[in-house]
C-alpha cells in the first residue's frame, strides 16, 4: 500500500490537481456538507485528504452494511414464505388425514355390510333348506298341519325378522 510519503516522491502526481478532481466529483465544497451515516463526524483539524478518505472508506463500509440489511431483508422474506408454505403443507395432511379417516369410515360401513349380506345370505340358505325339508316330508305322507306347526323350527337371525308379506 502506498503512503503518502511515496505519492509525494513520485514523479507526476499532483496533489493539488488530486484533491481538485475529487472535490469536483462531490456536491458540495466543504467537508461537512457531505452527508455522513449517524454514527460518524469529522474530527476536528483533520486533512482534507484524511477527510476524504475517510468518507471514501465509511461510505463502502456503509454500502456493505446495508448490503448485509437487503439480504436480512430478503431472509426475512424467504422465511415468510417458507411459513406460508409450511402452513399449507399443515393443511395439506390434515387433508389427508381427513381423507384417510374418510376412507376408513367408509370401509368399516362396507365391511359391516359384506357381513351382514353373508349373514342374511346363510339365514336365507337355511330357511331354504328348512322349507324343502318340509316340502319333502309333506308330499312323503299324510300329516296335519298340527303337526306341521308342531314341526316348524324357530328360525334365527334376519330369517325370523322377514314375513311371508314381505317376501311376495
Amino acid at each position: 500500500m502506498a503512503s503518502v510519503e511515496q505519492l509525494r516522491r513520485r514523479d507526476g502526481v499532483n496533489l493539488v490537481q488530486l484533491e481538485a478532481d475529487i472535490s469536483s466529483v462531490r456536491s458540495g465544497s466543504s467537508i461537512t456538507s457531505i452527508a455522513l451515516p449517524d454514527y460518524v463526524e469529522h474530527t476536528a483539524g483533520v486533512t482534507r485528504v484524511g477527510a476524504l478518505s475517510a468518507e471514501a472508506v465509511i461510505r463502502d463500509y456503509e454500502s456493505a452494511a446495508k448490503e448485509i440489511e437487503a439480504m436480512g431483508t430478503e431472509l426475512i422474506d424467504a422465511a415468510q414464505k417458507c411459513e406460508a408454505l409450511t402452513a399449507q403443507v399443515h393443511d395439506a395432511i390434515a387433508f389427508m388425514r381427513e381423507t384417510a379417516a374418510g376412507y376408513r369410515e367408509e370401509g368399516r360401513k362396507i365391511f359391516k355390510r359384506i357381513e351382514e349380506c353373508a349373514l342374511f345370505t346363510e339365514d336365507v340358505r337355511k330357511t331354504c333348506e328348512q322349507v324343502k325339508r318340509r316340502m319333502v316330508e309333506v308330499s312323503v305322507g299324510p300329516s296335519s298341519d298340527e303337526e306341521l306347526e308342531a314341526q316348524e323350527p324357530e328360525l334365527s337371525g334376519i330369517a325370523a325378522q322377514v314375513t311371508m308379506n314381505e317376501i311376495r
